[in-house]
């Protein structure tokens, strides 16, 4: 199955692209996991796989060469949003798209922003969210 999507938080998920992105991203073949996560689960896992101790937006472990896992924390998710005055779904859609990028092997920076505008673009001309 190339997108399996969890959710353990007890927010409802919005119904928006996440395989259509996941596959323009990744590819048909890519086995993605995305798993929905709270606040005290993201800050256990930033300690753990990057030393950081406190909560992130998004995590993303690449487990093979066509397999790996996104977490996304909504509480951070709707926080960020509103510093940055966006719509819950963009944003979320957004977070989404980094992840993907990660996991394609991009770093932060230039290329990453402009890959992120880019595929943003896409996602709202498409209706995806």
């Amino acid at each position: 199955m190339p997108l399996s999507i969890k959710n353990q938080t007890r927010r409802r998920l919005p119904r928006i692209g996440f395989e259509k992105m996941s596959e323009r991203v990744l590819g048909k073949k890519y086995d993605l996991s995305l798993v929905f996560i709270g606040q005290a689960a993201s800050r256990r896992l930033n300690r753990i796989y990057r030393g950081k101790d406190y909560p992130a937006n998004v995590l993303a472990f690449p487990l093979a060469e066509s397999s790996g896992e996104i977490f996304i924390d909504l509480s951070r998710v709707e926080r960020e949003r509103l510093k940055f005055g966006q719509n819950f779904n963009r944003f979320l859609f957004f977070i989404f798209i980094h992840g993907l990028l990660h996991l394609k092997g991009m770093d932060h920076g230039d290329t990453m922003e402009q890959a992120e505008r880019r595929l943003l673009n896409v996602a709202t001309n498409s209706h995806w969210y």
